[in-house]
């Protein structure tokens, strides 16, 4: 198949156009003149040496050099080559929890600033998808519903840009239910085979509507992996209010706590197939769950390579012709004026 990559260039061929119609005017009006100076023939005879023939091939060879060039700027290909690169990767759908719950502020040795669950989480993801390569990777955010943040995706820059937006106020429905998570999650994937497939649930661990061990199992059977990684302590955190400036409170009047639930972010991962990881240190979860990762199967596919690219051919046409132009006199040769290869 015969294209050009950029056929744009190929309006500037009317300049071309335009200069041989003005070298057509121009060969009408010195004809024209030299007929009021004289009768053709005889001015003929006074300048011998003057080529009726030669500045008018000249310059078509200089139009034909430019035509040249100008094909060349639109860059002719044709055929197409097979590159035998072969690319290998998982596909990966991140559940973010943005429940108010991740607004807890754990603060102990490994969080002495005071980071909240949300933002650690949001700073393991990032250096996560820092790490992916060939793989594509999907958002979901979800608290009492689960809604897709971004579709799964090989481009990592949206990705992070998506990331940052992640807020608590994204989900209306307050609560966190994982399962809804894990199943949301399962509709991102491809139809691709023979490819690992990881449902990742950053969580504080409290499921408050249950049925999470069961969809864990069933994404399972669908050929899917689930890691669940637990953002919290087992002693609990106090829960900011962003309306009051203060902590969240009961009906009791006491403070809310926010626990994670371990033991149940275990069960969830087992029914999954996958692993849990307890992120007390980001950069050792980080380790973790990349180690995990791993061991997924990669797809691996043929990559296919653009057109052949012509205009090398074509440049050496311009050159040719510019050689030519440079080679041919404007005058006739002197000594070959005599020579006649053909006597009448």
């Amino acid at each position: 198949m015969f294209r050009f990559e950029d056929p744009k260039y190929l309006y500037l061929l009317a300049v071309v156009v335009v200069l041989a119609l003005l070298r057509l005017l121009t060969n009408r009006i010195q004809k024209a003149r030299l007929r009021r100076f004289g009768d053709p023939d005889l001015v003929r005879q006074l300048m011998p040496l003057v080529s009726r023939w030669r500045p008018g091939v000249k310059f078509w060879l200089l139009a034909g050099a430019l035509a040249m060039l100008i094909v060349m700027l639109a860059r002719p290909q044709f055929g197409k080559t097979i590159s035998q690169k072969q690319k290998a990767g998982i596909e990966a759908v991140i559940a973010v929890d943005v429940s108010n719950s991740m607004r807890a502020e754990d603060r102990d040795a490994d969080n002495p600033s005071g980071m909240s669950r949300l933002d650690r989480a949001k700073l393991l993801i990032g250096k996560l998808i820092d790490q992916f390569t060939n793989d594509r990777v999907g958002l979901i955010v979800y608290a009492g519903d689960a809604f897709i943040q971004l579709p799964i995706t090989s481009d990592f820059v949206s990705a992070k840009m998506f990331l940052q937006s992640i807020d608590p106020t994204m989900v209306r429905n307050q609560g966190t239910d994982i399962a809804a998570a894990i199943r949301t999650a399962g509709m991102c994937f491809t139809q691709r085979e023979n490819v690992g497939k990881a449902i990742i649930v950053i969580t504080d661990g409290e499921d408050h509507e249950g049925a999470a061990v069961e969809a864990a199992q069933q994404a399972h059977d669908e050929g899917r992996t689930v890691y669940m990684l637990g953002i919290g302590s087992a002693k609990g955190a106090p829960v900011p209010d962003p309306t009051t400036g203060d902590y969240m409170i009961d009906n009791t009047g006491e403070r809310v706590m926010s626990v994670l639930n371990e033991q149940m972010c275990r069960e969830v991962a087992q029914a999954g197939g996958g692993a849990y990881i307890h992120v007390t240190n980001n950069a050792t979860a980080q380790r973790q769950l990349e180690e995990a990762l791993d061991k997924l199967e990669k797809a691996e596919s043929t990559l296919y390579s653009d057109f052949d690219e012509q205009f090398q051919a074509v440049g050496i046409i311009a050159l040719l012709l510019l050689v030519a132009e440079v080679l041919l006199l404007d005058r006739k040769n002197p000594r070959l004026r005599k020579l006649k290869l053909f006597k009448r």
